[in-house]
């Protein structure tokens, strides 16, 4: 039972340090001048920051999710793509203080 549970912490402390895959991790500043929903496209996206870790909706609808190296950690960038492959929306979220450095 002990071994079980020190095999799980150090499975999951593995992925907590984990930095961002090849391709996800870009530049908050350039996010923001080539990121405009309504007029950034799908094929935009891949040519300036790469493929990504992306979910698919049965709507036809994507998220995809990009990071920025930040202070305290990393800032998460997620946009909502529409059935056209046009960023719809775009988000951003901080570093929280809980989460984990990189």
């Amino acid at each position: 039972m002990t071994l079980r549970l020190l095999l799980a912490a150090i499975l999951l402390s593995g992925c907590a340090t984990r930095a961002p895959e090849p391709g996800t991790s870009v530049a908050e500043s350039r996010f923001d001048q080539i990121v405009v929903p309504g007029h950034t496209t799908r094929a935009e996206l891949l040519a300036a920051f790469g493929p990504t870790k992306t979910v698919q909706f049965d709507s036809g609808m994507e998220a995809w999710l990009y990071t920025s190296p930040a202070a305290g950690g990393h800032t998460e960038l997620v946009l909502l793509l529409g059935r056209d492959g046009i960023v719809r929306k775009m988000r951003k979220r901080p570093p929280y203080p809980t989460d984990p450095k990189p």
